[in-house]
């Protein structure tokens, strides 16, 4: 049996913004090594000095490349880079670029963002939502366009808390229009100034952005063939091209980093909360496989002029009875802290939990400031320069930001993306397969933390390196342990004085 999806990528020609970004080069990825698309461009902007062609040759040596450069050297050579920036008016596209994509493109993915959700809100506004306002304006001069498939997110409408596959326009304080419209008229300062009356219940500007963008996509798309991608955490990936390959430290991965070095001990979570993360090979032949049935859908539309051009939604979650929760995440990272060695650590890997945000913050004291500050002296008394307190504020501000999806729930329903598995071909759903519901955890995310140690140690790991670091492993642990005991011993010899001074 063929596969459809293969057939419809042939000769096909794609434009996709993110393209650096982890899911941007990761469905590059996929499809130079599964299908015979025929171009790929990809919107890249210039950074620390060196320029496009030369950002896309450094992927030759990325990990993430070596299966498809084994069995195709030159696959990249279909990659073309187009200088543009989603920070820029107009993208920052050039006359000449702009002309043949209009001309060339069938496809478009747009998958740029900034994912910062301390991000001054005009910075998130022009990334997430103007460049998505732009990209719709570009995609309806394009004549050639079969599918255009926006990349978003599951918590794009975090402020309630049961999530369905329809936009919900109502929960933004300002309309979108009037949003970029305040964004021209006022100045910089004076906008980001706006950011609490504008975000109202939103955490932050990256989802309050994510959410203008779809408001864009609901109301300016048009007859567009589009639809909406809404993927939860995007963490490493599961089966292809490598198991537990990633490249950032977002989401649960950043905790479970911090965790792991021996930094980070206390943390406010909700252990009953959903971990609502996915990998990231599994976002990627989602939203190839969307994409595909977009066109197909479009082509309906076409045939019967009286089927309305309704974008689609698919909300990429966990869901049913193959759902986890924080308690089994943590519990099974806490079962490979002894094979996932990193060899940067400082202390044996633990941390303590708590729904409590005011017994979080104190017991920051103990786990974090105190050590902190000792570690600190120590390394003034040596002529070193102290780090360890300036670690803790940035992990401490980070957490604050992050705390909301720690302590809260959400609950998705995803049936557009359960129609979308069921009305693929048996070839396809193992060529791009997404499904969530035969996802074994306890592999994946023995997989996932290994993958944390190989792609993000800041030390390279070989066996030497792996066999030093089980050994100051067990030395931590029998520190760790020692510590505890003199704790215990200190805490009951202040108890019995205590009761010996009461009358």
């Amino acid at each position: 049996m063929e596969s459809e999806i293969k057939n419809f990528y042939k000769d096909q020609i794609i434009f996709l913004t993110g393209a650096s970004g982890f899911l941007g080069r990761v469905i590059i990825e996929k499809l130079l090594r599964e299908t015979e698309v025929k171009r790929i461009y990809a919107l890249i902007r210039p950074k620390r000095g060196k320029n496009i062609q030369e950002r896309i040759a450094e992927w030759k040596t990325v990990p993430l490349f070596e299966v498809l450069l084994k069995a195709k050297p030159d696959a990249l050579d279909r990659v073309i880079g187009i200088n543009g920036d989603c920070a820029e008016p107009d993208l920052g596209i050039r006359a000449v670029d702009r002309k043949l994509l209009l001309q060339q493109v069938e496809l478009v993915v747009h998958s740029a963002a900034t994912v910062s959700f301390v991000e001054p809100l005009h910075v998130a506004l022009d990334i997430n939502t103007r460049a998505t306002r732009c990209m719709l304006q570009l995609a309806k001069q394009m004549p050639r366009l079969v599918a255009f498939v926006h990349i978003s997110t599951a918590y794009s409408n975090c402020v309630i808390h049961h999530i369905t596959d329809r936009f919900y326009p109502e929960h933004l304080s300002c309309n979108v229009s009037q949003v970029l419209q305040l964004r021209e008229t006022l100045s910089t300062d004076l906008f980001d100034r706006m950011a609490p009356t504008l975000l109202d219940r939103f955490p932050n500007t990256y989802t309050y952005t994510k959410a203008l963008a779809e408001q864009l996509i609901a109301t300016e798309a048009g007859d567009l063939p589009v639809c909406v991608f809404r993927p939860a955490a995007i963490v490493a990936s599961h089966k292809e091209p490598v198991t537990g390959w990633i490249d950032n430290l977002y989401g649960p991965i950043a905790l479970l980093y911090g965790v792991a070095i021996g930094v980070l001990r206390v943390a406010p979570v909700n252990k009953q909360a959903p971990s609502n993360f996915v990998p990231v090979d599994g976002c990627s032949n989602l939203a190839l496989a969307a994409a595909w049935k977009t066109a197909e859908d479009a082509e309906q539309r076409r045939k019967n002029s009286a089927v309305p051009a309704t974008p689609t939604i698919y909300n990429y979650v966990p869901t049913g009875e193959n759902s986890i929760r924080h308690e089994y995440f943590m519990r099974a990272a806490e079962n490979e802290r002894t094979d996932c060695l990193l060899p940067q650590c400082i202390w044996y890997p633990f941390l303590h939990t708590t729904k409590i945000v005011w017994l979080y913050k104190l017991a920051t004291i103990f786990y974090h400031l105190i050590p902190g500050y000792l570690i600190d002296l120590a390394l003034r008394v040596r002529g070193q320069k102290p780090r360890m307190i300036r670690i803790y504020d940035k992990i401490h501000k980070n957490i604050d930001v992050l705390q909301s999806f720690l302590l809260e729930s959400w609950t998705f329903e995803t049936p557009n993306v359960d129609r979308l598995w069921q009305c693929m071909s048996p070839v396809d759903q193992q060529l791009f397969d997404f499904n969530l519901n035969s996802l074994n955890w306890e592999k994946y995310l023995q997989q996932a933390f290994f993958g944390m140690c190989i792609y993000l140690s800041a030390v390279p790991i070989t066996e030497k390196t792996l066999k030093r670091s089980l050994q100051k492993m067990k030395r931590f642990l029998i520190l760790h342990r020692l510590l505890q005991f003199s704790l215990i011993c200190i805490a009951i010899v202040s108890v019995g004085w205590l009761l010996r001074l009461l009358p």
